[in-house]
C-alpha cells in the first residue's frame, strides 16, 4: 500500500487474497514453485503494486498466506473430499488447473476456516470462477462442489440436516 492509499475494508482485502491464492496455486501447479517462494513473490511484487500497467489491490497477507499454506498442508484431504463430489467419472486431475485451484481454496475455507461463513466462502469463489471462466460450466461446478462440501461439513451453519 502506498502512502496515499486508504485502508481497504476487510471484504476487499479478503477478496483480493482469495483471487491471489487461486492465481498462486495455479502458478505452483504449473511451474512447481514452492509455497514460500510464491508467497514472497506475491507480497513483494503484486499486492498494492503496479505491474504491467495494472494496479494490484492490497490483500490480507495473513489470510492469503493461510490459504496457500493450508491448501498445501491439507491437500490430500481436500482433494479427497472434492473428488467425492465431482460428477461420476470425473477426477480432480482431469479438471482445468484454475478450476482445481478454485475448488481447493474454497474447500480449504469450508473445511478449515470456520470463522468464514459458508455463504461468504461459496459466493467469493463463485466470483473468482466467473472471473476466469466467462460463460462456461466451471462456475456451476464450483457452486455444486462447494455447496455439497458445506452441506456435509457445516450443515448446522446452513440450518439444514446433513444431506438435506
Amino acid at each position: 500500500m502506498t502512502e496515499f492509499e486508504a485502508p481497504q475494508p476487510l471484504k476487499v482485502v479478503r477478496s483480493t487474497a482469495r483471487l491471489a491464492a487461486v492465481q498462486a496455486l495455479y502458478q505452483m501447479d504449473m511451474v512447481g514453485a514452492g509455497v514460500n517462494t510464491v508467497i514472497g513473490e506475491f507480497a513483494a511484487h503484486r499486492f498494492g503494486q503496479d505491474v504491467d500497467g495494472h494496479h494490484y489491490t492490497v490483500a490480507d497477507y495473513d489470510f492469503f498466506e493461510d490459504l496457500l499454506k493450508g491448501v498445501v498442508r491439507e491437500q490430500k484431504a481436500i482433494d479427497n473430499i472434492i473428488g467425492q463430489h465431482l460428477a461420476q467419472g470425473w477426477r480432480l486431475g482431469r479438471l482445468d488447473s484454475i478450476l482445481r485451484a478454485v475448488l481447493r481454496a474454497g474447500a480449504y475455507e469450508l473445511l478449515y476456516r470456520p470463522d468464514v461463513p459458508v455463504k461468504v466462502a461459496i459466493s467469493e469463489y463463485l466470483d473468482v470462477a466467473n472471473a476466469f471462466f466467462d460463460g462456461g460450466d466451471e462456475p456451476g461446478v464450483v457452486n455444486g462442489v462447494l455447496d455439497a462440501i458445506a452441506r456435509l461439513t457445516r450443515a448446522a451453519e446452513l440450518g439444514k440436516p446433513d444431506g438435506g
